[in-house]
């Protein structure tokens, strides 16, 4: 059930503080050369801090490797370009409707709002995160942080939720972000080890291929869709991804009744 703007447990990062560098984070499930047998893929942008070093690809074909890394029990998947033009039209409208400037959305915060409505809970849970945006986006211009490369890729932060720990992947010319972003919902829905997997993706372009990706996950997998209104169902659950970025963008219950 969808809570209220105001409704959050959880105790995120201050307003805008800068993440932490974080090392190694994502296990090497999808380490290997980028091959015409293997797309399609995208190249990771960044320094070897975070998925795969500058010379490998990030693939979605399901490609093991000897002695896998598992995955977090936790893993928010984001189409980074869909959620800021949606911060971005909430910004708009509702400084017009309450009659004041409303600043950037915390990224700590909403990220935090989302494991919230996919079920994590407070502990000292791990949540991987990738965001997933197009070539020419360097930054999200309605969150704060917002810069994929200094302020998101291989960073972490804490929260009373756990160690949030990110990666922001581009989307190169060999492959579209549907694909890709299909893709790699498919795999991770598929391993065992993930137990909650919260999926934003564009709600006209991309919903309709994860919601069928989804019924080859895990029947174990407590998977969460967020869109902006109620979309068609599937094996798994639906939130609205409007209370999630009201939070995160500092607008109150009290301000909208």
């Amino acid at each position: 059930m969808a809570k209220r703007p105001d409704d959050r447990s959880g105790s995120a990062t201050p307003l805008h503080q800068p993440f932490l560098p974080h090392e190694a984070t994502f296990p090497d499930t999808y380490r290997h050369h980028c091959t015409e047998t293997a797309l399609p893929c995208a190249k990771i942008i960044g320094r070897s801090r975070c998925v795969f070093d500058n010379n490998a690809y990030l693939c979605a074909m399901n490609q093991p490797t000897p002695n896998p890394e598992k995955w977090s029990e936790n893993v928010i998947i984001v189409d980074a370009d869909h959620v800021d033009r949606v911060a971005f039209d909430l910004i708009v409208n509702f400084e017009r409707m309450i009659g004041r400037r409303i600043p950037a959305a915390d990224m700590a915060r909403w990220l935090e709002c989302i494991a919230l409505d996919g079920g994590v809970r407070e502990g000292k849970n791990n949540i991987h995160t990738i965001l997933i945006h197009n070539k020419d986006s360097r930054k999200l211009n309605n969150f704060m942080p917002g810069d994929f490369e200094k302020d998101i890729d291989g960073k972490a932060f804490q929260s009373n939720l756990g160690e949030f720990t990110m990666a922001a992947v581009t989307v190169e010319e060999m492959v579209t972000k549907e694909r890709l972003l299909t893709d790699i919902v498919q795999f991770i829905g598929s391993r065992t080890e993930v137990k909650r997997l919260m999926v934003v993706p564009d709600d006209e372009t991309t919903y309709e291929s994860v919601r069928k990706a989804l019924h080859h996950a895990s029947p174990d997998l407590h998977a969460m869709l967020f869109a902006m209104q109620p979309m068609p169902g599937g094996n798994f659950k639906q939130e609205i991804l409007g209370y999630s970025l009201m939070s995160a963008l500092g607008i109150g219950a009290d301000e909208i009744r």
